[in-house]
Formats: structure tokens, sequence, C-alpha cells
């Protein structure tokens, strides 16, 4: 078992969002033991409360002794239980663990997010800190770090993800009636993960799957609110402007996204542009991840200029905004550092830094060039 970086605070019922497969279920067994299970993935309960949510007060008022925390896992199944949850924490001071993996489901149906009565936390796939002396980066590139991924030899790894991106993307995304166009999404899906990175184009995905635009937004709001993605917003000074410029997407993992393009028999290999990109890919998904974690606040961008500069990274919090270009080399060249400085000069940027592989830190044009781990430990103390 591994040691995760998540610190909820248990004097307080909370929601623990996460996709599923990273861990959500064990972790709570690890630190709630004793507490009573009820699992919504279960047809007997999923279809229990289904009937009547209020069941659930007349099932926990006969445990006996009390329990001192209730987990009910995938409660977005049963986005009504929720009402009953809210007066069992109002009156009767229970204390609830609730695990989630489609925020949307729980948002759309008007379901009771309990009004700041239970916190909220995220759980993602693996970190390279939590991973310590596991990570193996080219192994993360190749496959990922969804927890299970660890126990599991290289043919038993390319089937869990195959069966992940088939069995859970496509299939039960659809059975949960977040799509009506079923045969669109399962095309979407692939092209999502063959445009994960860019900056998106809305009209041209919708074109390539066969929808509209606003259909093509609809499905990669889906990936995010089943917490399978992200986007990574375009940045400016000005709020407005960077609304209206398109936003880069990320899946939230390297290995479920080569499962999504059929690329798992083929080994990322260094120097190349698929082994680039998966790398900044890695990098910015920890930084995300580790910023969750400690709740550090940073807000996440990427910059693009109109001449064709651009940083694939920008934190900004307050009055510091950080320019970071991330590049998987092992030897940092001048040129691109100078050309990332003069475009970090275009966002006013108080700190710039080059992470790549590089293990000899050094300062060239104001850039601290240094390893991605040297910039994530930076980070986790910032």
């Amino acid at each position: 078992m591994f040691h995760r970086l998540i610190k909820p605070s248990f004097s307080n019922s909370f929601f623990l969002f996460g996709a599923r497969g990273t861990g959500k279920t064990t972790w709570l067994e690890g630190h709630l033991p004793g507490a009573h299970v009820i699992d919504l993935l279960e047809d007997r309960w999923e279809t229990r409360y289904q009937r009547s949510a209020d069941q659930l007060k007349a099932d926990l008022e006969a445990l006996h002794p009390r329990p001192e925390w209730v987990v009910i896992d995938e409660v977005q199944k049963v986005p009504k239980l929720l009402d009953t949850v809210h007066q069992l924490i109002e009156k009767k001071r229970w204390r609830f663990a609730l695990t989630g993996s489609s925020a949307r489901k729980l948002k759309r149906g008007g379901a009771n997010l309990l009004a700041g009565r239970a916190f909220e936390y995220r759980l993602f796939p693996l970190t390279s800190v939590e991973l310590g002396k596991n990570f193996v980066l080219d192994d993360v590139l190749n496959w990922g770090s969804l927890p299970k991924i660890f126990s599991l030899d290289a043919l038993d790894r390319a089937d869990f993800l195959r069966a992940y991106a088939s069995t859970y993307l496509r299939e039960e995304i659809l059975q949960e009636q977040l799509v009506r166009n079923g045969v669109a999404f399962r095309q979407f899906l692939e092209v999502a993960a063959q445009e994960n990175g860019k900056t998106l184009n809305f009209t041209k995905i919708g074109r390539d799957v066969g929808v509209d635009v606003k259909t093509a937004q609809t499905f990669f709001q889906i990936l995010e609110d089943t917490l399978v993605g992200f986007f990574l917003p375009a940045f400016h000074r000005s709020t407005r402007k960077s609304v209206r410029q398109q936003p880069k997407f990320y899946l939230f993992d390297l290995g479920v996204k080569r499962a999504l393009q059929s690329a798992l028999n083929e080994q990322l290999t260094p120097r190349t542009s698929g082994y680039g990109d998966a790398f900044e890919h890695f990098v910015i998904g920890e930084v995300l991840r580790l910023n969750h974690y400690a709740r550090s606040d940073w807000n996440l961008f990427y910059y693009q200029t109109h001449a064709g500069g651009a940083l694939d990274l920008v934190l900004h919090r307050g009055k510091r905004t950080v320019a970071v270009e991330i590049k998987s080399t092992d030897r940092v060249d001048e040129v691109e550092v100078r050309r990332m400085a003069r475009v970090a000069e275009g966002i006013r940027s108080t700190q710039r830094f080059f992470v790549s592989n590089d293990t000899v830190a050094s300062e060239r044009e104001g850039v601290r060039c240094v390893h991605w781990r040297s910039f994530l430990e930076w980070l986790r103390a910032a």
C-alpha cells in the first residue's frame, strides 16, 4: 500500500472524489477501519436505496454499536441519498465519507452537496512522490500510474488499461446516461486522446466525430466532470481575454490516454516527439496533483503568443506569475532557454523555470534550469 499525500480532516464528513481506479476505497479502508461501508456499485445497495433513500436512516439506526464512520462508495449512483445524509449529519451527528467518480451526475441531478457540511477532496493516480523508490519515469510515461498497474506485469498492464478504456470509459459513462449519442462518444474518446495536450479546435473535432461544436464541447466537459480529464486554460492578465482563447485538455492518466490511442504496444523512445509530449503531460499532471494535495491554490494555465511563442505552463497566484517550459531533454539547450525568456517577458513573470531531465542546475537569462524533481520540490514548498 502506497503512502498517499491526501490529508483530509477527520473531524468532519467529507466527499472524496476521483476517477475509478485511483484507490479511493483502498485508502478509506486503511484510514477508517471499522467503518460501515455501503458500496453502491453492488446492485443490492443501489436497488435498495433507489427505491427509498430514507431507508438509509433506518438501516443505520439499526446498527449496534453505532459505527464512528459510514462510507458510501460511488454516491452519484443514488444522489437522493444525500438528503438523508444531510439530515443525519445535522440532527444525529453522524460522520460520512462519501466517494464519487462523477461530479457531473450530482450537479446535473440537483443533488444536495451538503452546503459545506462535508469537505471536498480529490484523489488522483499516484504521484512520483507517493511512488518513491517504485517510481521509474519511462514506466510511468508508458503505463501511467493508476495503483493497480504496480501489481501487474507488462502483459497484464496492457489488458488492464484496455479494459479500463473500453469497459469504463466507453460503456459505463454511456450506462450512466451522461451522453445520448453513444456511437459518436466512442469515436470521440479516441480523438480526445489524439488531441491530448493540444489547443482544442472544437469545430474540427466535432467534424471528425460527426457532431456539432456544442456537442463536442459537451463531450469534453463530460470527461472533466467524470474526473478523467482536465482543461488547461490560456493565460492572459485579463480574465475576460483568457476565457476567449481555447483551452488545452489533458487526460488524467498517461496509461489510459495511450490505451485510448491503441498505442500500448508502441514503446515510447527518448528524443522523440511522442516521448516529449508524454513527459510534458507527466510534469503538468504532477503539478496539478501536488498543488491540490498541498492546497497551494496555484491556478494553472498555458500561454501562447500571436507570433507562435509559447509556455507549456503558467502558475498564477496573487501577485506571483511563474513561467514554466518543459522539455524531456537531458541537456539544456541555451537557444531554447533564451527563446523561453523572451516569451516569459510577455506575461511579466516573477519567476521562470526551464524544467527538464538535465541533472545539472543552472541559471541563464533569468531562467532557472532545473531537473523536474527539483522543480516539484520547489512547488511543494512554494
